[in-house]
């Protein structure tokens, strides 16, 4: 019920409304520029990190380069819900995909939200056909030789260390972790900052003109509201 209420907003307004809570500073919690969200038209993906590091510029020791899936899988179950699935591409820069349609059915079968990786992906008309939400740092054609190194362990994607089990949210305009501590109130908090954006942005789209002393107006009202909402959420409170 939490992930198809948080899954309602996009990324932008679970981040303004994680700001109202004082818990985490402004300019942390989330993945930079050098991940992309690859299909903008799905809704947000929510869900767990399940973390692993891949590597494809050598062959693996021994054994199936494929062989820790089976473990991966079974990493999902311990989690509290659908796994978003995040590689850490320890190559630099990435020498091949860390994924492809084989892998992204797979993982989608078996109840994953989604998938992230700092390197590149493959099969990109495939895995948008079976709308498979995907972020990546680019493209590459080749599997290489592709291994997964650990499983479970943080990783460090788009600027953001991301361990096993922590709440992500992500859509066109980038991936935020939810802090668990108020993640719970972050919907009805979000609804509320919402419906206040829309104080100023049902007059700034409206047939016009505008005029200034009315958007004034309007944008201290809005203003005021946060300032309310933040005096309510805010964790840091003396």
């Amino acid at each position: 019920m939490l992930l198809h209420e948080l899954a309602k907003f996009d990324t932008p307004t679970i981040s303004n409304v994680i700001e109202l809570f004082y818990v985490v500073p402004r300019n942390r919690g989330y993945m930079d520029q050098r991940i992309r969200c690859e299909f903008g038209h799905l809704p947000p993906m929510v869900g767990y990190a399940a973390t692993a590091a891949f590597r494809s510029d050598a062959p693996p020791a021994g054994g199936d380069a494929y062989g820790s899936m089976d473990k991966q899988l079974e990493q999902f179950a311990t989690l509290p819900g659908p796994a978003v699935v995040v590689f850490q591409d320890l190559d630099s820069p990435s020498i091949s995909a860390t994924f492809g349609e084989v892998m992204c059915s797979t993982y989608r079968a078996f109840g994953s939200a989604g998938l992230i990786t700092s390197g590149t992906g493959r099969d990109i008309d495939q895995v948008r056909a079976i709308d498979y939400p995907i972020f990546t740092g680019g493209t590459n054609c080749s599997h290489a030789y592709c291994h997964i190194l650990h499983i479970g362990l943080p990783v460090h994607v788009g600027g953001l260390t991301v361990n096993t089990g922590e709440l992500l949210h992500g859509d066109i305009n980038g991936v935020i972790r939810i802090p668990p501590e108020i993640a719970n109130e972050i919907p009805d908090a979000a609804r509320e900052f919402v419906a206040a954006e829309r104080i100023v942005l049902d007059y700034v789209q409206g047939p016009g003109p505008c005029e200034i002393n009315e958007f004034v107006s309007r944008r201290k009202e809005f203003m005021n509201i946060v300032a309310q909402l933040t005096a309510r959420l805010r964790r840091d409170k003396k």
